[in-house]
Formats: structure tokens, sequence, C-alpha cells
């Protein structure tokens, strides 16, 4: 089917079975068992569709498609809860999921949401970012300005994505470090040196920069 589906829950057993399963139907999948890893690879734009349960540890499913859809992340969600109250219902789906499913359910069932998840949002998530010459191919984690291919890391990626995303807006140096690291920031030159091989990659090999520093206030990327 080309579909790739993350697959988030805490619950190993669980977890592998529904991978499991959803590999045997032709799927490709990837795991995460904690809210800060769910929301990493989310930001990638590399999954067709996110199964997400709500009891995670570091930051539950609420808050995890929550900052996704304020990210501007358009990755179709399934929440999974344990709860059948009308509350849990709304607050999953006020945060931004598309469809939820109570435990315990049947693994046909499952299957049949994805299909109609898919099926629904087919065509509307977004692939591509692009700022002038430059393109972020989210479905390949690949990117590209100017017809050439550029070698990003994955902090790389992810910085380009949240600058290209608000573009032309400035992203600050706070904004720009809660997303990417959470609250588990590594050293103050961490985003100085990343945004200099990002600068590298993008700007340095065509002469004209699209990273702009703006001081005191952050970053932009502009045509």
């Amino acid at each position: 089917m080309g579909n790739r589906i993350l697959v988030v829950d805490d619950n190993d057993d669980l977890r592998l079975n529904v991978t499991e399963y959803l590999q045997a139907r032709d799927w490709t999948t990837e795991e995460a068992s904690t809210g800060p890893m769910a929301l990493a690879q989310i930001r990638t734009g590399a999954f067709s569709l996110v199964v997400l349960d709500i009891g995670l540890p570091g930051m539950d499913g609420y808050e995890v498609c929550r900052r996704a859809r304020e990210e501007g992340l358009s990755t179709p969600i399934l929440m999974l809860t344990a709860r059948d109250e009308l509350d849990d219902r709304v607050t999953g789906l006020s945060s931004g999921a598309d469809d939820y499913l109570v435990k315990p359910f049947s693994l046909k069932e499952l299957e049949a949401r994805i299909i109609a998840i898919l099926r629904r949002t087919e065509g509307k998530v977004v692939k591509d970012l692009k700022v002038g010459e430059l393109v972020l191919r989210l479905s390949t984690a690949s990117a590209e300005r100017e017809g050439r291919s550029l070698h990003l890391s994955p902090v790389g990626f992810r910085i380009l994505r949240i600058l290209m995303s608000k573009s032309p807006a400035i992203v600050s140096r706070n904004e720009l470090e809660e997303e990417l690291w959470g609250d588990d920031r590594p050293d103050s030159d961490s985003l100085r040196t990343n945004l200099w091989l990002l600068r590298s990659v993008v700007d340095k090999p065509f002469g004209k920069p699209m990273i702009k520093t703006h001081p005191g206030f952050g970053w932009s990327i502009e045509p």
C-alpha cells in the first residue's frame, strides 16, 4: 500500500501485536514508546498515519497531538484510549486527533479505522514545504535547492522544517529549542552549531543566503 505507520504505545506487547498485524497487511511500521519520542518522529513528516496511545511517559498523547497540530503537522492521528468517557473522547478530538479507538479493541477494527482515515485524508497531507527554490520533502525526509540535493543532519532537517513551515515569520531561540528538544535541552551552543552546519549546506554553496539572523529576535527563512 506504500503507507508508513507510526505505532506509539508504552505497552511492549500491545505495540508488538499491532506492528506485526499491520506489517502482515503490507504496511511499513515504526515504533515509539514515549511522548517525546513520538513527537520527534512525527516532526520528520515521514508517516502516513500515527496510532497514538494516550497514556505515555514523558508527555501524554493529548499533548503530543496538540503540539503536532500547533506546529502545522497534518499527519493523521488515530488515538487509543483505555477510557470510554465522553470527556476523554472530546479531549482527544479537540486536541487534533482524526479518530479514536477504545481499548480493548480488535485488530480488525483497528485496520478498518486506519483504512477509513487514510481514505479520507488521501491527498490532504502536506508532503512538501517550499520557500523560493528551496524544497523540503517531508514524505522522504529529503531537501533540495535549485534542483540540487541537500544532505541534512536529522537536527538540521527539523530546524529547516520549523523555519520553512513558519516562513517568513521570525522563530525565536526559545521556540526553536522547545520544538527541537523540549525540556531536555543540550548545552547552549548546540543550536548555534546546528544552525551553522545547516547554513553551510543550504546557503554557502549558492551565494545568496536564505536563512536570516535577526539579532535579539531569532531566525527566519526567506526566498
